[in-house]
């Protein structure tokens, strides 16, 4: 029984020329052979052409079949829209912080005796006379605060009546201290005493006594109102604020300095009853209007990059299957990647955020939340991403595209050298917080620790650092020096130079490859369709739903032909 084999030759690199299909005797094989070897070769220059296409820029999909590119031009709309909400947003946020930080100001000015701008690090109090005078002076403040402040500033109200100024003081409840004999008693368990003054109706002060060798702290506490009428001249209705005033007489450490801090709260409320006469406020449906039109856009685009995702997802399966069943090989993780676009995955993050970022700003212009710190969390993180997709499409430009790639390419081996680094870093935080930190105040907490140590990294505040060591202690003194040399060393002149290293070499790389050199399986594989995007093989049949009705069109001619002449 005489076996026939079957000899495809395909020509690669004229693409457009007819697959020639004999069988080893020179003879045209049966029918159903070649049916079904044209039929193979028809799916592989599908698969290809599928490939080629998923990654061709936006130009090139638009001479491939005519489609518009959607996403590029609602990315464009999008950043233009999004950009405008941020900034119309972050100019209110700005007089919302600006109208904070002014009233804290004002409170210190109001209820701290004699304070001095800039002087909060080193306000204290070093005798008794002097804490029951500051109190004094706090309640006296209090109570004549119609006569004295120049701002809108309101006592809370319960009903008709005002509410009351509150001090407490806490201290250990017993304990006997004789430094000179060396010798105390003490009772851990903390007590807590308040009472409430009234000094709007009652100016004089309740008798009451501090305990200052088991004095802990003093606290004193108080609500005011207040009404941001800045808004009002960027057609914006002013909100109603409560700040709830804490000073504290801090004596924990009992060393004889009692410091002196105050902070507030603030809770952002929407006026009860308003009337704006001589200006037009803002429509603030026309505000929403424009929120909820991002909001429809950011939907738009999460939908569309998603199915983008989702297509390039059943794309690397069905290469991914191809693979193993022409030649049993895997593909390597390195190609499945490239079908999962990241710039889409990011475009769909800064969606999300862009939409939660809306939808909290709707609320606070509807005073239904006042979260203006979330709000602006969720639109600059969103705006930023929208910004870092454009560099998406400079990357179809081949000297832009060198770095994006060089980026992608570095960060798995910047990741790993990060992490030895780190290891590196976060001991040197450890040591410098703990034998450094009673001695430099660049070194008391492991924040301060961090920001001090990056900051010699990067070549700044190198002088400072080393001359503000206090001399306290000399082996101490001799360490800091060991310390500072053995970091700066160490970082600046090896682990920097090992990082731009890794760059580099990734640089040189990336362009050996756009050089011509085909390094990965997937784009060997990509490289045997050599059709151009104005070819017209990649139109779709609408009868067939194929992919290349041009291709197989040409090859059904061919099969046509081969079978007659047979």
């Amino acid at each position: 029984m005489q076996v026939t084999h079957v000899l495809l030759t395909v020509d690669m690199e004229e693409p457009s020329d007819l697959y020639d299909v004999h069988d080893i005797n020179g003879s045209p094989p049966c029918a159903d052979h070649q049916h079904q070897c044209l039929e193979e070769l028809d799916n592989v220059g599908c698969l290809r052409r599928k490939i080629k296409y998923y990654f061709m820029n936006p130009c090139e999909k638009y001479h491939a079949r005519g489609r518009k590119p959607w996403k590029l031009i609602l990315q464009i709309i999008k950043i233009a829209i999004i950009t405008i909400q941020l900034v119309s947003f972050g100019l209110s946020n700005q007089m919302v912080v600006t109208f904070k930080e002014e009233n804290l100001m004002t409170f210190k000015h109001l209820f701290l005796k004699d304070y001095v701008d800039g002087g909060m690090d080193t306000y204290a109090v070093y005798r008794q006379a002097d804490v029951y005078d500051h109190i004094d002076y706090i309640l006296e403040q209090y109570g004549h605060l119609h006569n004295i402040t120049v701002g809108n500033h309101e006592y809370e109200k319960n009903g008709t009546l005002y509410n009351p100024l509150s001090v407490c003081q806490e201290f250990y409840r017993n304990g006997t201290i004789y430094p000179g004999n060396e010798t105390f008693e003490i009772d851990a368990q903390v007590k807590t005493e308040c009472f409430n003054v009234y000094p709007m109706y009652h100016p004089s002060l309740p008798r009451f006594e501090l305990h200052f060798k088991r004095m802990i702290s003093v606290k004193i506490t108080f609500v005011l109102k207040a009404i941001n009428l800045q808004t009002v001249r960027h057609r914006e209705l002013p909100d109603c604020y409560d700040f709830t005033v804490i000073i504290t007489f801090n004596n924990q450490a009992h060393s004889g300095r009692i410091k002196v801090d105050l902070e507030n709260d603030v809770d952002i409320n929407e006026c009860r009853d308003w009337k704006v006469t001589g200006a037009s406020a803002r429509n603030i449906y026309l505000t929403v209007l424009f929120d909820c039109l991002i909001i429809i856009t950011c939907i738009t685009s999460f939908a569309l990059c998603t199915r983008s995702v989702i297509n390039g997802i059943q794309l690397q399966l069905e290469y991914t299957l191809y693979c193993k069943n022409h030649g049993g090989k895997q593909v390597p993780w390195s190609d499945k990647l490239e079908f999962l676009n990241g710039w889409y995955i990011l475009i769909v993050v800064s969606d999300t955020l862009t939409i939660i970022g809306s939808i909290l700003k709707i609320e606070i212009q509807t005073k239904v939340l006042t979260s203006y710190d979330v709000c602006s969390i969720f639109l600059g993180t969103g705006t930023m991403f929208v910004w870092i997709g454009v560099i998406r499409y400079m990357g179809y430009f081949k000297k832009y595209n060198i770095l994006i790639l060089t980026l992608r390419a570095a960060f798995p081996n910047v990741i790993r050298f990060i992490c030895c680094a780190g290891i590196i870093y976060l001991s040197y935080c450890f040591c410098g917080w703990i034998v450094l930190g009673p001695y430099h105040e660049k070194f008391r907490t492991l924040n301060t620790v961090s920001e001090c140590l990056f900051s010699l990294i990067n070549g700044d505040d190198m002088y400072p650092t080393f001359k503000n060591m206090k001399q306290k202690s000399s082996l101490v003194w001799i360490f800091s020096r060991v310390y500072l040399y053995s970091f700066v060393s160490l970082f600046i002149y090896m682990i920097l130079s090992l990082f731009i290293t890794i760059i580099t070499d990734t640089y040189d790389t990336i362009k050996q490859q756009q050089s011509g050199n085909l390094t990965s399986e997937l784009q060997k594989f990509m490289s045997g369709c050599k059709d151009l995007p104005n070819s017209g093989v990649y139109r779709l049949d609408k009868n067939k739903g194929c992919f290349l009705d041009c291709c197989i069109t040409r090859c059904r001619k061919h099969h046509n032909r081969l079978t007659s002449e047979a």
